[in-house]
């Protein structure tokens, strides 16, 4: 007979992977995020929550309980692109939002959204794409990519006419989908896997599933791909763990299935006693994780301590494999991330 405490786990699962599902459907490249923040703002509200939203856009929300401020983060910002220029032959030359490497894009659908609110599908190609037709390929570098919109245009001013303009957003499709085997494959999983990890926590919170054991909040970045998006965080925070993509790949203990703890990134070693603790955690409570440092890699947490907030601070993350590419992760590294996540908050 399955417990109620597993069939519980089980239904958090569910909701959590119908939270990715919704938020990779709403575009939210840096810099384009309010649709993706109304979202969080209406779903938090649904579950008795107040949150509140930065003049950036960062929401932040309490959730609860009394002591030691603890202040989880992720972000919803993702990479993507803005049109940077409409060429003559009615292709839009793209700017990179993020750390985009234009090789993982070459061939995309991709969504153009203007500023007076119009809409048109595209795909994203370098210069030279037809097999049958180039000499030489070209080297997928921005200045190589363009974007062909599923339009009838044939010059600049075709392209105008629609509305298009220097400065709107382009979004890559993100092309969802869970498998009967457990895997997650999308674009965007960095980081929008564990926003739902966390809006998973928020709803177990509110449903008394889970008692806090001090002061507990969220905060939900726009801004992290650029590097400023943890920035600003309440006054009173002591400690503040980023919820993020745990690196799988050469030289990294992590899988898919597991949850990362990170002891060092580019940004130099997290605080050793709290990377202690989660690791003892993870360990007592039969986790499949791993410990690792990433060579690579920024946190919206070292913004904060960049802030000057006097925090101790961690990162951990579910693994996912394939970064800023088409990506790949596993429920259990979901389900791994949120027992962990879940009993820290109760410790």
């Amino acid at each position: 007979m399955t417990s109620n405490i597993d069939a519980s786990l089980e239904e958090t699962l569910s909701y959590i992977a119908g939270q990715l599902k919704t938020l990779t459907s709403i575009a939210s490249p840096t810099g384009y995020t309010r649709a993706a923040t109304d979202y969080l703002m209406e779903t938090l509200r649904d579950m008795g929550f107040g949150p509140e939203r930065s003049n950036k856009g960062n929401v932040l929300v309490e959730l609860g309980g009394e002591g030691e401020p603890l202040v989880l983060a992720s972000h919803v910002d993702t990479l993507g692109a803005m049109v940077r220029s409409i060429k003559d032959n009615g292709r839009l030359r793209p700017t990179t939002l993020g750390g985009h490497q234009w090789s993982t894009a070459d061939g995309e659908n991709c969504t153009v959204y203007t500023r007076d609110g119009n809409v048109y599908t595209g795909v994203v190609l370098n210069t030279e794409p037809s097999a049958h037709v180039a000499d030489e390929p070209v080297k997928t570098i921005e200045k190589n990519m363009e974007i062909l919109l599923d339009e009838n245009v044939d010059s600049k001013d075709d392209v105008l006419e629609l509305g298009i303009q220097t400065g709107d957003i382009i979004a890559m499709d993100p092309r969802t989908t869970v498998t009967e085997s457990g895997y997650i494959k999308s674009r965007f999983l960095d980081d929008k896997l564990s926003a739902s990890i966390l809006l998973g926590l928020a709803r177990a919170v509110a449903g008394g599933e889970v008692t806090l054991s001090r002061k507990v909040s969220l905060l939900f970045t726009v801004y992290e791909e650029v590097g400023h998006g943890g920035a600003f965080v309440p006054a009173d925070t002591r400690e503040m763990i980023s919820v993020d993509m745990g690196c799988v790949g050469d030289d990294l203990g992590c899988t898919e299935r597991m949850v990362s703890i990170c002891a060092k990134d580019s940004g130099g070693p997290y605080n050793y006693d709290l990377v202690t603790t989660l690791s003892n955690i993870a360990r007592e409570l039969e986790l499949d994780y791993a410990i690792d440092v990433y060579p690579h890699y920024g946190s919206d947490v070292e913004a904060t301590l960049s802030a000057g907030y006097d925090i101790r601070h961690g990162l951990i993350g579910p693994g996912v494999y394939a970064s800023h590419n088409y990506e790949r992760s596993h429920i259990d590294g979901v389900r791994n991330t949120y027992e962990l996540v879940r009993a820290y908050v109760q410790r």
